[in-house]
């Protein structure tokens, strides 16, 4: 009886241990994502491979021509060229989710955003950015499971996502933060 115990106990810890272990696979194995996997279409149709940013501090941000913080690219754009040579990129995915306010084609929304804010930044293909159709990058931005952070909900037009030189989500701002405003500007400088 007692080496039936004996037994039995052995074959119980060895089971344990074995769930253990696949467990602990099974976590080794789910790699957290980064935005570097993604390849995307510019403004003019071209693709832009977010794997090219390697080593850099990236803001994504979703913008629109017709909405009242619209004025937001004119901060944007300086804060691009003043650190755009200390490794820091935008880019911009127009997108029309709220109110319909970036109803142009990716010709008239390039257009607009040179003409009125001398944009320089990259600017993606018009996307959806929350929906049954949201793009695969946004699906990445706000799910944790895909970036590792935190879950997010794309509240309006100009909501930022700060990802590090690791291509890893580390901070997600909203809509009406400023893009010169102190966070922003001490976590690029950081």
């Amino acid at each position: 009886m007692k080496n039936l115990l004996i037994l039995v106990f052995g074959v119980f810890l060895f089971w344990n241990c074995q769930g253990q272990n696949k467990s602990a696979k099974t976590d080794v194995t789910t790699e957290k994502q980064t935005i570097y996997q993604f390849k995307v279409e510019d403004l003019s149709g071209k693709t832009f491979d977010f794997a090219t940013l390697k080593g850099k501090k990236i803001m994504i941000v979703n913008t629109a021509s017709k909405c009242g913080l619209t004025p937001q690219y004119k901060e944007l754009e300086a804060l691009y060229k003043e650190y755009a040579s200390k490794g820091f990129v935008i880019v911009g995915f127009p997108a029309n989710n709220f109110a319909g306010q970036e109803p142009g084609t990716n010709e008239e929304i390039a257009a607009f955003c040179q003409l009125n804010y001398g944009v320089t930044f990259p600017m993606m293909d018009k996307v959806s950015v929350k929906g049954e159709d949201m793009s695969p990058v946004y699906q990445f931005l706000t799910q944790k499971s895909k970036n590792g952070l935190e879950d997010s909900e794309v509240k309006w037009n100009f909501q930022k996502y700060l990802l590090n030189e690791k291509g890893e989500l580390v901070k997600v701002i909203a809509p009406k933060t400023l893009p010169t405003d102190p966070e922003i500007v001490n976590w690029i400088k950081g």
